[in-house]
């Protein structure tokens, strides 16, 4: 993002806006951290400069996935997903990524206000990738991936700010207490805030197995948990009836 200097009146009504705290006034016009800002647009897309000072800038390679991971209203080119690109784990009545006998785990790194750096989001993913975890193909961070195995991203993003950044994926219920000690031992490397979601199918039991793993490791569990009731279940591949007759 870009402040037009000629344009501005220096009114400071943007400042409020920057989730990033990016923007100040300097000898009467707004100026903006370009360390700290993360080409979320958030400023121009509330319309709140009096002038339409502020523009957005055409960005390119490695400063554009910014934006791709930051901006609300812009869709990531690899998941065609606004936001983090992600549709998520909670999403897992409608998309059937985690099976019976399986956990799907992410790890939600930034905020609006701290933001995190994709260095940091590098030592999430390789904590886990020593597990020989599956991570997600639908998520922007994979894709960022120069090596799945050990979740080695690429380089040239390592020193890249954004909103927030989704390492997120599949790994079996009975080796999620490897990858929730993993977690643990990173989380003191890791200079940003970050939550950890867990999703399973409730077994025969009426019982949330991860859930129980995750308070048996020390995790306490937060109030704000979710059930889907599986209204939106994907639908069961139908075989052939003539095929299953010969059987």
């Amino acid at each position: 993002m870009i402040v037009d200097l000629d344009t501005c009146v220096g009114c400071g009504k943007c400042l409020p806006y920057c989730p990033m705290g990016a923007l100040s006034l300097e000898d009467g016009r707004s100026v903006v951290d370009r360390e700290a800002c993360v080409e979320c647009n958030i400023c121009i897309h509330s319309r709140v400069c009096p002038v339409d000072a502020l523009r957005i800038e055409e960005l390119s390679w490695p400063r554009e996935v910014r934006s791709a991971f930051s901006d609300p209203l812009k869709s990531h080119r690899d998941t065609g997903v606004p936001g983090r690109g992600t549709e998520e784990m909670k999403t897992n009545d409608v998309t059937g990524r985690f099976k019976p006998g399986h956990a799907g785990v992410a790890i939600e790194l930034g905020r609006p206000g701290t933001g995190t750096y994709f260095r940091d989001v590098e030592k999430a993913a390789k904590a886990v990738a020593k597990l020989g975890v599956v991570f997600e193909e639908k998520n922007p961070v994979t894709s960022l991936m120069v090596n799945k195995k050990t979740g080695e991203l690429r380089e040239d993003v390592l020193a890249e700010k954004v909103l927030s950044a989704i390492v997120e994926f599949d790994i079996d219920l009975a080796r999620l207490p490897e990858a929730l000690a993993a977690i643990r031992g990173v989380s003191s490397q890791i200079d940003t805030v970050f939550s950890l979601d867990l999703a399973c199918t409730v077994d025969d039991e009426n019982r949330i197995p991860a859930g129980e793993l995750a308070q048996r490791a020390g995790f306490t569990l937060s109030a704000n948990g979710k059930t889907n009731v599986g209204l939106g279940r994907p639908l069961a591949i139908l075989k052939n009836p003539a095929e299953e007759a010969t059987r």
